[in-house]
C-alpha cells in the first residue's frame, strides 16, 4: 500500500510539472505576439519583460515545489515522519499538549524553510522587475507579525479541537467542524478590525468625487458598504489591487493606493463594480457554503480513517501516534483531491465571467472593465498567453486575453449607432 501510495503522489507530481513545463513553452513560442486589446500598451520591451517575469517567477516556483516535495516525500516515506512522531512522543505525556508540540513544532519548521524562498521572491526577483519597495526591516517586522499571529491563532485552534477530540471520541468530527466553521465566520468579522492594520495603514479614499462616485455606485447595486478605504500597499510592492474584506455589516471596499494612481475614476468603478457582482451573484457564500460542505466530509472520511489506525497503515506506520496518522490523512486527501482542481478552477472561472457581465450591466461602460483589465496586466506584467490546457487546470480567473476580448465585444455591441 504505501507503494501505491506514493506512485500516485509521483504521478500527481509529473502532471503538475508537465503542465508548467508546456505552459512555458507556450509562453516562448507565442510571448511576443500582442493579443487583441492590448495593442496601445504592449509593444515589444513591455511583451519580453512579461516573459522573462513569468519564467523568473516559474523558475522560482519549480525549485520551492522540488524542495518542499522532495523533504514531503522523505518525511512520509522516508522514515521521517516516525522519528518526529517519537521525540515530541518523549516531551510530553498529555493529549493535548504533545498534540500542540506536534502541529505547532511542524508549523515553525515550515515558516523556516519558506522564508529563504520568501526572501529571494522579495529582494531579488521582485526587485530585478521593478516591483519590490519592501525593505528589510519591514520584511522581518511583517514576518515576526504573521508568525505569531499564526502561533496564537493556531494554538487556539489546536487546543479546542484536540479538547473536543478527547470529550467525543465517537463524534469528535461533527463538533471539530463546527467549532472552525464559527472561528472561520468570527475572524472574516474580526479581520479587518484587529488583523488587517497590523500590517497596513487603512484611511478613507482622499479623492472625494471617487469616493462620492463609489457610494452611488454602490447605492444602484443596493449594496451597503461601512467603508471605502485606501491602503499603503505602495509600502511592499508596486503591484495593484482591489477587494471587498468582512461581512454582513462590516463590508469594506479596500483600494490599493497603487491602483489609485495608475487608473482612471472609470476603470476603478469597473473593477469595483467587477467585485460588487460576487457579492450580488451570491459567489461569497457560495464559496464559503462549499467549503464548509467539503470540510464537513473531509472531517468524516477523517475519522473513519483513523478510527481504526487505517491511515497509519495505508504508509506502513501502524505505531505512529493520532497526530501523524491525521497528517497522513491529509496527504491522502491532496492526492485525492487532485482530480478535482480544473472542476473547481472552472466554476471560479465562471463566477469570474459573471462578474464581469455583472460590472457592464451595473456600470454600462465595459470599454472601462475591458481597460482597467488591460491596465492591471500591464503594471503587474501578467501573462497573456497561457497554455490553455494549463489554464484549464490551474487558473481561478479566465485567462486576461480572453476576458478583455469578450468585454471589447460587448463594448462595440453596446456602442450606438450612428
Amino acid at each position: 500500500m504505501p507503494i501505491i501510495i506514493l506512485v500516485l503522489f509521483l504521478l500527481m507530481l509529473v502532471l503538475r510539472y508537465s503542465l508548467r513545463w508546456l505552459n512555458l513553452r507556450h509562453l516562448r513560442r507565442f510571448g511576443h505576439c500582442i493579443p487583441p486589446g492590448f495593442e496601445e500598451v504592449a509593444d515589444s520591451e513591455t511583451l519580453r519583460k512579461t516573459t522573462d517575469y513569468t519564467l523568473a517567477q516559474s523558475r522560482a516556483g519549480l525549485a520551492e515545489s522540488l524542495s518542499s516535495n522532495l523533504l514531503l516525500i522523505l518525511f512520509f516515506f522516508g522514515g521521517l515522519l516516525p522519528l518526529y512522531d517519537r521525540y515530541i512522543g518523549s516531551l510530553s505525556s498529555g493529549f493535548i499538549t504533545t498534540g500542540l508540540l506536534f502541529y505547532l513544532g511542524l508549523f515553525l519548521l515550515q515558516a523556516l524553510f519558506d522564508s529563504p524562498f520568501s526572501l529571494y521572491r522579495t529582494f531579488r526577483l521582485e526587485n530585478r522587475f521593478g516591483f519590490n519597495t519592501t525593505t528589510p526591516k519591514l520584511w522581518l517586522s511583517d514576518f515576526l507579525k504573521s508568525t505569531l499571529l499564526s502561533l496564537v491563532l493556531l494554538t487556539a485552534l489546536i487546543a479546542g479541537a484536540l479538547w473536543l477530540i478527547r470529550s467525543a471520541p465517537e463524534s469528535w468530527w461533527i463538533w471539530v467542524w463546527g467549532f472552525f466553521a464559527l472561528v472561520t465566520f468570527f475572524l472574516m468579522f474580526l479581520s479587518p478590525y484587529l488583523i488587517e492594520p497590523l500590517f497596513f495603514k487603512f484611511e478613507p479614499v482622499r479623492k472625494e468625487k471617487l469616493r462620492g462616485e463609489i457610494e452611488k455606485l454602490m447605492e444602484q447595486a443596493g449594496l451597503r458598504v461601512r467603508a471605502v478605504l485606501q491602503v499603503d500597499a505602495s509600502k511592499r510592492s508596486r503591484h495593484s489591487n482591489a477587494y471587498f474584506t468582512g461581512i454582513g455589516r462590516v463590508k469594506r471596499i479596500v483600494l490599493f493606493d497603487t491602483l489609485l494612481e495608475q487608473m482612471e475614476d472609470r476603470e476603478i468603478l469597473a473593477v469595483l463594480a467587477h467585485e460588487v457582482g460576487h457579492w450580488k451573484k451570491g459567489h461569497i457564500w457560495k464559496r464559503i457554503l462549499m467549503s464548509e460542505a467539503g470540510l464537513l466530509i473531509f472531517f468524516y472520511l477523517a475519522h473513519r480513517l483513523l478510527e481504526g489506525g487505517m491511515a497509519g497503515q495505508a504508509l506502513g506506520m501502524p505505531e505512529v501516534t493520532f497526530f501523524a496518522e491525521t497528517l497522513i490523512v491529509g496527504l491522502l486527501a491532496s492526492i485525492a483531491l487532485f482530480p478535482l482542481s480544473p472542476i473547481l478552477n472552472g466554476l471560479s472561472r465562471r463566477h469570474e465571467r459573471q462578474a464581469d457581465d455583472f460590472a457592464c450591466d451595473l456600470t454600462r461602460d465595459a470599454g472601462a472593465m475591458a481597460s482597467a483589465l488591460v491596465k492591471l496586466s500591464r503594471e503587474n506584467l501578467a501573462n497573456l498567453h497561457p497554455h490553455p490546457l494549463f489554464a484549464w487546470f490551474h487558473y481561478s480567473h479566465p485567462p486576461m486575453a480572453e476576458r478583455v476580448g469578450n468585454l471589447r465585444s460587448r463594448a462595440e455591441e453596446n456602442q450606438p449607432e450612428p
